[in-house]
């Protein structure tokens, strides 16, 4: 049997590693560039590219772990209707490309990033914790869907997702440039956290019956959908007030300009939570896509913030 084109494979990998979601680790990673040069003056150009490449990288590689590891799900939710925000790709699933591929895929993305982590560390001497905080994006992300761990269906996916995407790329951008984290970097990468968590648990909202019937226990197919709106709520509040917090340790309060537009897209998302709107199939598309807008939109009210005022 006649193999897929080289087009149609080079597509596939493409489409397989949804480019416009890694916007949500490079510009947490921007920020924290950012910061460090502010702070402490340092900005080494090589040691930017590098980094950011072995970034996306990492979120390559557990993109495309995602797309074979959960295939009986995306399956599920291609018979039942898939939407932009979630059952990834569809390429897998709807046997464009054979699921060796995105695996194929997955582990030379990895490589890729560990030999970029050694260059940083050992040519450009960016200091000890390079690696050690390299790896730590390495395992959450391609386990995050890959057997045995699965990170997704033990209840904690969501948090080292929040962890990986807000506290890391702040704090690994910032040591790497400036050889320390200091305290501003967790201030700043609360409120990202917080956002990227509700990014995805508001995404498993549409997926969860299929994700039940493939017993794949994230917090939703755990607390059901309404402990989980609350729980949304919970995070959104502390969002919130921690965003004001950051701004207090030393933000230019042009900051909370910034960010004003985005808390009321953010309030938007909370009062149809409350009101049950994610029952509604469109709506939650919707609601999904605002709060992926909240998330980065949080992110770069800190960047315009420290790039036009300083710190």
């Amino acid at each position: 049997m006649k193999g897929p084109s080289i087009i149609t494979i080079i597509k596939g990998l493409i489409l397989m590693s949804r480019p416009p979601f890694h916007s949500v680790g490079v510009l947490p990673f921007m920020l924290g560039t950012l910061l460090a040069y502010r702070i402490y003056g340092a900005f080494h150009m090589p040691v930017f590219i590098w980094s950011t490449v072995a970034v996306i990288l990492i979120m390559l590689s557990t993109y495309y772990n995602g797309e074979y590891c959960d295939i009986v799900e995306d399956r599920l939710l291609t018979a039942m209707g898939r939407s932009a925000f979630h059952g990834g790709s569809g390429i897998i699933a709807e046997d464009v490309l054979s699921y060796k591929y995105a695996k194929i895929a997955g582990y030379v993305a990895l490589v890729l990033a560990v030999i970029i982590g050694l260059i940083l560390q050992f040519h450009y001497k960016t200091g000890l914790w390079t690696i050690p905080l390299g790896v730590i994006g390495i395992i959450s992300g391609f386990f995050y869907s890959k057997m045995p761990v699965r990170w997704v269906a033990r209840g904690i996916g969501e948090v080292l997702i929040g962890i990986c995407y807000g506290w890391l790329p702040v704090a690994v951008s910032f040591y790497i440039q400036s050889g320390t984290i200091d305290s501003i970097v967790y201030w700043v990468s609360f409120p990202i956290a917080c956002t990227i968590f509700n990014v995805i648990l508001i995404n498993e909202f549409p997926d969860y019956h299929a994700d039940l019937i493939a017993k794949k226990s994230h917090l939703v197919v755990r607390l059901g959908k309404e402990k989980a709106a609350y729980l949304y709520v919970l995070i959104t509040v502390i969002a919130w007030v921690t965003y004001v917090l950051s701004v207090r340790q030393g933000l230019p309060s042009i900051a909370l300009v910034f960010y004003a537009p985005i808390f009321m897209v953010s309030l938007s998302v909370v009062i149809m939570m409350l009101c049950k709107k994610y029952l509604d199939r469109k709506l939650l598309e919707i609601m999904c896509g605002l709060t992926i807008v909240t998330n980065l939109g949080t992110t770069i009210s800190y960047i315009i913030a420290v790039w036009y005022r300083g710190f």
